[in-house]
């Protein structure tokens, strides 16, 4: 008996010691990376992210014919031209920056999770893979290379230096939450809804960092493109709702009338929301909420603006 529970475990053995290093072997997440969408008019979204959110615009890095827009050295949103135009769902990707991107392709190949067979190298010499979570979505991991870009003449007109979540439409809840929960190391930041007996919206946070990603639950099963655009959205933070309105409007935008945009959430956060040229929200947010959020309590640190550029 003792020889068949010796040689039971001696089997077992190598599988626990394979799913151990696994787990230990888990890179940093630190934040996100960048968002991705896709623009139907380049000149238009350039007066938007370039003028109005005065980010910095270069080329993009690889073989998309696109542009990327700096919030920081290594935070942008990257706009590429749509496969069609008019499409309803315009985001393209999220992705979140990792201390060693070849590392963590191994980890979620060695998970379970369909992973390509290297990652790929840009020509500043970041390193990424692009990995698809539980409902098709694409998640993207990319390793800054050793040349970021240095700061830009006209970063002082930039309205926010530090982009603290995305959010995308999520239906199975549960399904998501292994993807980022169980395998990457997210953990549940704030959630709530409205009314407050409703879950509407999960934050989960990067195991390493401030940053998070947000579910946008409960849309209906065939959700309008302004539907989309509202739920897959990206974040800038700002000390001031009120200082950035200023800021705004010293860049030419102009609040609908009778009408106050800065908003406070139910998070406890003041928040102020533009729609870009193809209709996405990109939610403008203190960093630190001013009340107690409704719902839940908030389960980790709060983010704040970037010590540099």
């Amino acid at each position: 008996m003792l020889k068949s529970v010796f040689a039971v475990l001696m089997l077992a053995l190598p599988g626990l010691v394979v799913a151990q290093e696994a787990s230990a072997s888990r890179p940093a997440i630190t934040g996100i990376s960048h968002v991705t969408l896709f623009a139907d008019d380049l000149a238009k979204s350039q007066q938007f992210y370039g003028e109005l959110l005065g980010w910095y615009q270069v080329p993009s890095n690889g073989a998309n014919s696109g542009v990327r827009f700096y919030a920081n050295h290594s935070q942008y949103v990257e706009l590429l031209s749509p496969p069609s135009q008019g499409l309803a769902n315009r985001l393209d990707r999220v992705a979140f920056s990792t201390s060693d991107a070849e590392a963590l392709r191994r980890y979620l190949g060695a998970n379970g999770l369909s992973v390509p067979p290297a990652v790929t190298v840009g020509a500043d010499g970041s390193r990424g893979f692009l990995v698809h979570d539980p409902e098709g979505n694409k998640v993207e991991f990319t390793q800054e290379g050793k040349h970021p870009l240095a700061e830009p003449a006209s970063a002082s007109q930039s309205v926010s230096s530090h982009i603290i979540h995305a959010g995308y439409m999520v239906r199975d809840r549960a399904a998501v939450d292994h993807f980022y929960r169980d395998l990457l190391g997210f953990h549940l930041y704030w959630q709530g809804g409205n009314p407050p007996d409703h879950v509407n919206w999960v934050m989960m946070q990067v195991p390493n960092g401030t940053d998070w990603i947000e579910y946008m639950l409960l849309l209906p099963a065939n959700p309008s493109p302004a539907q989309l655009g509202t739920a897959d959205h990206f974040a800038p933070g700002v000390v001031s709702v009120a200082q950035l309105q200023e800021k705004l409007e010293a860049h030419g935008w102009k609040p609908a009338p009778n009408r106050n945009p800065q908003v406070l959430g139910v998070d406890g956060k003041m928040q102020l929301s533009l729609r870009d040229p193809d209709g996405t929200r990109v939610e403008l947010m203190e960093f630190k909420p001013i009340n107690d959020p409704c719902c839940a309590a908030y389960t980790g640190p709060q983010p704040g603006p970037f010590a540099d550029w």
